[in-house]
């Protein structure tokens, strides 16, 4: 150490027109050793963070995987989404630029600007709490079948089956609603509104055959893997904040005005005031009650967290922190989103004349400029097209895991997963299929969405009733959230909640549904008059124990292909 002192200070005795040459180049070798070691240390200690979130991330899928099996299932899904990811797919299939656009028009035409607000804050709250008592159910069983599994383990292998073909009813009901929406924001925004083409000749065949095209190219995403859907969906997230919150500052910078007394104004405008969009005049409480189908249409689907459990590392946290965060950040941003839209508007009335039009017209004449406005369009469309694309990952998943415990027909097939993609292909295929044929029998926007709101609830609050009456009692294993002495509480006020929902959901426009809703009724007295002796449905007890060899040897066979 003193020979390189020494070294270092002969610099000075040196002649001056060598001292700054050498005193430059020591200077220079001096700092190449500071830069070398720094660069060495900072490799090595990022070395020793990444090995270190690499053994978390094993932890974690050790975990996962014990707690997976101790509820009798392999782990043949790929676990490649983290918290965010979780979050992301619930954020993007409640995806306020879908339902929060593409029902606006039934808010304003039962409610006025009441519904279109303080509706919108009433359902939004009412999401929230369902999201807490899925999410401490989801604590305690994160699995793919989510509320089917939930229903089951709580409340008897037929509540889980009648909550299974619920559950998949509604998620059908998403991703068609939400193609037809994509259809209808393309059609409207982007080819009459940016590229200024007459859609006016446009048939329900244009409809068809682009619902098709839609849904066949999201079904392609799905099938190549959950790391290409994931990717989608994290952008997804992005997207959504982005441009909600764009499409919120262009309506109030732009817009007509600024009357915030329009928020708290309730006005009746089913009927002709309305546009006929509700068709006949109803009274005030039942037009409010059918108004609260456009937060709760759109605030919906946030059971995709659950459904991808067996696909999300530390799975007990996480998924119930997925379904929580999505839902508040879409009731917050969607609220003020949706005051921006009364704020904007030039007359209310003229408004709600315009009935289902009223928000692309709305759009159309804001004078804002013509590249924003554009930009936004494209924004729009993007988002509703992945906001269903995840919903079909959803949907596959139900299938998948329904069919793993052969609550289907062709079960065998549906449970099968693909060794390449580690994704349930025929799941995927058959989500996408159910979901273009349900456009074809109720092709029209406001039952569908409807339809996905009603079903979806109903399925939500069967496995929170039956937690209801099994919590401390049958059920006694918990996950690492809960609601304590919220728990009871909460879980009334979703059985209340839904029974309102079910009144309100068979109104017109949506009396479409009451032929769906008797159809499922006899599909399920018959179906589990069929299959009660010989569907199983998710193992227990001794059931589990048993299946331990065959899960070592699925997750082997699986590993090795």
């Amino acid at each position: 150490m003193s020979s390189k002192l020494d070294s270092i200070q002969t610099v000075d005795a040196l002649p001056q027109s060598g001292h700054n040459v050498v005193k430059g180049f020591l200077t220079f070798q001096t700092w190449g050793r500071l830069h070398k070691f720094y660069f060495k240390r900072n490799a090595r200690v990022a070395s020793d963070r990444i090995r270190e979130s690499q053994m978390a991330d094993n932890k974690h899928m050790s975990e996962d995987e014990k707690v997976l099996h101790g509820m009798g299932y392999a782990q043949e899904l790929s676990r490649r989404m983290g918290p965010f990811q979780n979050f992301a797919i619930s954020f993007s299939i409640i995806c306020i630029l879908a339902g929060g656009i593409t029902s606006y028009p039934l808010a304003l035409t039962t409610g006025g600007g009441f519904e279109v607000a303080i509706g919108w804050l009433i359902g939004g709250l009412f999401a929230l709490v369902v999201a807490a008592s899925l999410g401490q159910i989801a604590s305690a069983y994160p699995t793919a079948g989510g509320l089917y599994h939930w229903s089951s383990i709580l409340g008897g292998r037929g509540w889980g089956w009648a909550t299974a073909w619920i559950n998949l009813l509604g998620l059908i009901f998403v991703v068609a609603s939400v193609n037809v929406g994509v259809y209808a924001l393309f059609r409207d925004l982007v080819l009459a509104g940016v590229f200024h083409m007459d859609v006016s000749g446009f048939t329900i065949t244009h409809q068809i055959v682009a619902v098709v095209l839609i849904t066949l190219t999201q079904a392609l995403f799905n099938h190549f893997g959950i790391k290409l859907t994931t990717m989608l969906t994290d952008f997804s997230g992005y997207l959504i904040f982005v441009v909600a919150i764009l499409l919120t500052l262009t309506f109030l910078i732009w817009g007509a005005s600024h009357d915030f007394s329009r928020v708290f104004a309730f006005v009746n405008n089913t009927g002709d005031a309305g546009g006929g969009y509700v068709p006949t005049a109803t009274g005030a409480v039942t037009a409010f009650l059918v108004g609260l189908l456009y937060p709760l249409y759109t605030i919906t689907g946030f059971d995709a967290s659950a459904h991808t459990s067996e696909e999300t590392r530390d799975a007990r946290n996480a998924v119930p922190k997925g379904m929580l965060h999505s839902v508040f950040w879409s009731l917050l941003f969607g609220l003020i989103m949706a005051i921006s839209f009364l704020m904007a508007t030039p007359d209310l009335v003229a408004s709600a004349k315009e009935g289902g039009n009223a928000w692309f017209n709305l759009f159309n004449n804001l004078p804002a400029p013509t590249a924003l406005k554009s930009l936004l369009a494209i924004g729009i469309v993007v988002a509703n097209y992945i906001c269903a694309l995840a919903g079909l990952t959803s949907t596959s998943r139900m299938i998948y895991a329904f069919a793993r415990d052969g609550g289907l027909p062709a079960s065998k097939v549906l449970a099968t997963v693909n060794p390449v993609y580690r994704t349930p292909v025929p799941a995927i295929w058959a989500g996408a299929v159910l979901a273009v044929l349900a456009t074809l029998y109720s092709p029209a926007f406001a039952a569908l969405a409807a339809g996905c709101a009603l079903f979806l609830y109903v399925s939500y609050a069967m496995p929170v009733a039956a937690g209801f009456f099994a919590e401390g009692n049958k059920w006694k294993e918990f996950g690492p959230f809960r609601l304590g002495m919220w728990s009871k509480p909460f879980a009334v006020i979703t059985m209340l909640g839904v029974l309102i929902l079910m009144y309100a959901g068979i109104q017109p426009p949506f009396d479409i549904l009451i032929n769906y809703a008797i159809g499922l009724i006899v599909l399920l007295i018959v179906g589990w008059l069929v299959v009660r002796n010989t569907f199983k449905g998710p193992p227990m007890g001794a059931e589990i124990a048993k299946r331990q060899s065959a899960i070592a040897a699925q997750e082997k066979a699986l590993a090795g292909g």
